[in-house]
């Protein structure tokens, strides 16, 4: 089974990375679970999101099962309550892909780089990336509803 950080790696090596998160969807409570971080010390597993995510965000992502391209500051802050902090940590870019396995969407891939750093070939490489994350977040949705 690929775990969280082999697939950060594989992120990482194809589109380049500062910040990568991976949120598992808990449909239960309409939340999002945070199971794995590239900085645990800003962004430490565990965490949820549930009222600041945006309804546009979640209908698209969740709802739809579409990725969200964020390709400068401008959109981070529009959808993100916490575009302080992404952006001090040099992150003005996001690419959103959702984890889907058969029609139900897991969770999903966060991917953060400096403005301008991602483009809709980067969107269709991390998609090709985000079935890889199924075992893992399969298993952390599982969890997180016991």
């Amino acid at each position: 089974m690929t775990d969280l950080a082999d697939v950060e790696n594989k992120v990482r090596e194809s589109l380049g990375v500062r910040l990568f998160t991976v949120l598992a969807w808990i449909p239960e409570r309409q939340a999002l679970r945070r199971v794995h971080s590239s900085d645990p010390a800003r962004y430490p597993v565990g965490g949820e999101k549930t009222v600041e995510v945006a309804r546009g965000w979640l209908a698209r992502c969740i709802e739809a099962g579409e990725p969200y391209l964020g390709p400068d500051r401008a959109a981070v802050r529009a959808v993100f309550a916490d575009h302080e902090l992404i952006e001090s940590l040099g992150c003005g870019a996001i690419i959103n892909v959702p984890v889907v396995e058969g029609d139900k969407v897991l969770g999903v891939l966060n991917i953060l780089d400096a403005e301008g750093r991602y483009d809709e070939e980067s969107v269709v490489v991390a998609q090709s990336l985000a079935p890889l994350a199924v075992p893992a977040l399969r298993a952390a949705v599982h969890e997180a509803a016991e």
